[in-house]
């Protein structure tokens, strides 16, 4: 009987090695050889499973994800509360990958968000991704503060939770620094809004 092969479980186990060489080279460094080779599977594996460089990489990027969102999911079902509010810091502290056990995720990130400023691909995947937050981060908003302005709230928050990424992995602020300013802005947000209602 011949052998079954999980296909989508192998397509996993190539994007993780492409997330672990886009960590330590960046994505130029990804060459099917080296993901072969880290995924510890033939080069004719890689192949069967993704079309060309481009389609594995998507493939990963949508990995990653898939791998935070599931993170939130989790992070929120384990909130005592349930709210809003409670929702909208914790999916912003998660989506925003300052922890230190998120930073090889941080970094593989924004090695990807680099690259999609020159592939269109990528750049589609983002788009969905950074559009799906928007409408997560819309709704949450306007049902926590009640502003008619919940959409350009939304917009300023995923750029400063992308921003104080970027600065945390350069150096320039200390992950705890970046986490209070955000937690500063979310309690200004959602307290403004409570000011409003009182």
């Amino acid at each position: 009987m011949p052998k079954q092969i999980d296909h989508e479980g192998r397509r996993r186990l190539i994007a993780d090695a492409v997330c672990r060489l886009a960590d330590t080279r960046g994505l130029e460094g990804v060459t099917l050889r080296d993901v072969a080779a880290q995924a510890g599977v033939s080069m004719g594996a890689v192949q069967r499973c993704f079309r060309t460089k481009e389609e594995m990489l998507g493939f990963a990027l949508e990995h990653i994800g898939e791998r935070v969102a599931a993170r939130t999911r989790a992070r929120i079902a384990e909130s005592p509360a349930q709210s809003a509010r409670t929702t909208l810091a914790h999916t912003v502290t998660e989506i925003s990958l300052l922890d230190e056990e998120h930073r090889a995720e941080a970094r593989v990130w924004l090695a990807f968000v680099a690259q999609a400023a020159v592939s269109p691909g990528l750049a589609k995947i983002i788009q969905a991704n950074y559009a799906a937050l928007h409408g997560m981060f819309s709704r949450l908003i306007a049902e926590a503060t009640g502003t008619p302005h919940a959409e350009r709230e939304a917009e300023a928050l995923l750029a400063l939770a992308d921003g104080l990424t970027t600065h945390v992995l350069i150096g320039h602020l200390a992950p705890q620094a970046a986490l209070d300013v955000l937690g500063t802005h979310i309690a200004r947000l959602l307290g403004e809004a409570a000011d409003r209602a009182g």
